[in-house]
């Protein structure tokens, strides 16, 4: 670790942090902080600039770094060792500590205390000597200390969690974090992909202020009044109002402007309905037939009911119609990313498959929130396909390490699933099914030369007339029954040329006879592996 002589907080501190990635930072790059969303990390890291802290903000932030320091004497007696603020980095991560001893083998994290925390860890006692790393952490804490762990090298963390009323303690609680090698490679690679679009990123358009309905012009008062007729109304200007008034309401609905448009739209044609209704019940309190007014109001208020009820169908619609749009862009992204990958391993061993985003967009009320939603599941999916990718190459470069002549790759026609397996399991299988085929080879080289050693000559009184030369053939004398193309093609079910299997297939015949190229019949299942294994290999 590069350890910098910088103080927490101050402008120098802000500085580096803008060269690094920082462990305060990579929950929201993993987007698993509740505090910021990877699009906004992507946001500040792009453009430099992080947003002004509201000063209720700034006041916890402050209180935070209080009891931080009030905190930290009471890690010293868990620890039994002094802890120093520091900052350091390594490559381009890196973390501010809390405190770390003075051979960087312990760090100490601090956290204000809160119900959540309280629920996980353990309350204090006198035994401290127990190491309580086994109690679960947030996600986001653990990615911070991984981080930390990564950067400093420290053997584990001290994690407390404390609450204070002025300088008194009032509690606190404690337990040790252990590196975790599985969520450090997560975070390795999440910060490689986080760069990787970083040097994509195109920032947005200035956000638009939340969506406010805009104010709906009200229609004129519906005025009645009857004497066994109508005496007065303004029934056909109320008409006229309403019918413009129904013609302009926007049904092409695209942004949170325009559903926050609609919604309200819907519920003044609701209420415009109910008004309706209460001035009709008003006239015909006062008479009981005056029809056309009636059939007037009834039409307008259907028309109403019938513009109401549209809307709230297209508002659903629309919005479920922009998800998919949402999710199927996604989706068109991860595979495209898949088809990259693929070719880089120079097979499809990655199936394009499609991710599933219910969960993520669940209960996503705006457009942005549901977009920042689906651009996380996209960012973490790709750290997963990198990572099957890389595991993949290790693993294809581990059969062809020893050189092409001893390239075993044709012993996995399953390695698109068995060369997923971790480096040290993968080398395991191979050994067993490698080892596996040279004994084959070895068992059958040995039954070869059995059958060709000749049996003794039988004593004869004469000599043996001399057999007829057979025709010319090149098989050798000490291979096992041959078989030719036609043969292979009869037990494949199609047709293999001879000259495929020899130079694509890279199996050597055994010999010819007349024009026909002859191969050894324990060749058949080398031919049908390295078949397989091609046709795998294709793009």
């Amino acid at each position: 670790m590069i350890e910098h002589n910088i103080i927490q907080g101050s402008p120098e501190w802000l500085a580096h942090r803008t060269q690094f990635y920082n462990a305060s930072d990579a929950p929201a790059m993993m987007g698993l902080s509740k505090y910021k969303t990877r699009t906004e990390l992507l946001a500040e890291y792009a453009s430099g600039i992080t947003p002004e802290v509201a000063a209720g903000t700034q006041a916890l932030f402050d209180e935070g770094h209080r009891t931080e320091a009030l905190g930290r004497p009471l890690a010293e007696q868990i620890i039994g060792e002094d802890l120093y603020p520091k900052v350091g980095s390594s490559g381009k991560l890196s973390a501010s500590f809390d405190g770390l001893t003075m051979t960087d083998e312990i760090a100490y994290e601090h956290k204000s205390l809160n119900d959540e925390l309280r629920s996980i860890l353990p309350a204090d006692s006198a035994d401290r000597g127990i190491d309580r790393g086994a109690f679960t952490l947030p996600a986001m804490y653990a990615i911070q200390m991984e981080q930390q762990c990564l950067v400093s090298g420290c053997d584990r963390v001290l994690f407390m969690a404390s609450k204070w009323r002025g300088d008194t303690l009032v509690e606190y609680r404690w337990c040790w974090y252990l590196p975790n090698e599985e969520l450090r490679f997560r975070i390795i690679a999440g910060w490689a992909q986080f760069e990787e679009d970083l040097q994509a990123y195109i920032a947005p358009k200035p956000a638009a202020p939340a969506p406010v309905a805009a104010v709906i012009e009200q229609l004129p008062a519906l005025v009645v009044n009857v004497e066994g007729r109508v005496v007065a109304s303004n029934l056909e200007a109320f008409r006229g109002a309403a019918s413009t008034f129904l013609a302009g309401i926007k049904t092409n609905l695209d942004t949170d402007q325009d559903f926050a448009d609609a919604e309200k739209t819907v519920k003044f044609c609701a209420d415009g309905e109910e008004r309706l209704e209460l001035v009709k019940a008003q006239a015909l309190s006062q008479t009981s037939t005056i029809d056309e007014l009636f059939r007037t109001i009834d039409f307008i208020k259907e028309e109403m009911r019938q513009k109401r009820l549209h809307l709230e169908k297209l508002v659903k619609q629309r919005k479920e119609g922009i998800r998919m749009e949402r999710v199927n862009a996604a989706n068109d992204v991860l595979l495209s990313h898949i088809d990259r990958l693929n070719k880089r391993l120079g097979a499809n061993w990655i199936p394009r498959t499609q991710v599933s985003f219910v969960d993520a967009i669940k209960n996503k009320r705006t457009i942005a929130s549901l977009q920042d939603a689906i651009d996380g599941v996209v960012a973490s999916t790709k750290i997963e396909l990198n990572a099957k990718a890389d595991t993949l190459d290790l693993n294809r470069k581990t059969l062809a390490e020893d050189g092409p002549d001893y390239d075993y790759f044709f012993l996995f026609a399953d390695f698109a699933t068995v060369g997923l397996k971790p480096a040290e399991d993968f080398r395991a299988i191979a050994g067993a099914r490698i080892a596996k085929y040279e004994d084959d080879e070895k068992a059958c080289e040995a039954a070869k030369a059995a059958v060709a050693v000749p049996p003794a000559a039988a004593p004869t009184s004469a000599p043996a007339p001399a057999a007829a030369k057979p025709e010319t053939t090149t098989v050798a004398a000490d291979s096992r029954p041959a078989i030719n193309t036609g043969t292979i093609g009869d037990r494949l079910g199609f047709k293999l040329p001879g000259d495929f299997i020899e130079a694509t297939l890279k199996i050597v015949p055994a010999g010819r006879v007349h024009t026909a190229v002859m191969w050894r019949a324990e060749d058949y299942p080398k031919i049908k592996a390295a078949l397989i294994a091609h046709i795998q290999a294709l793009p």
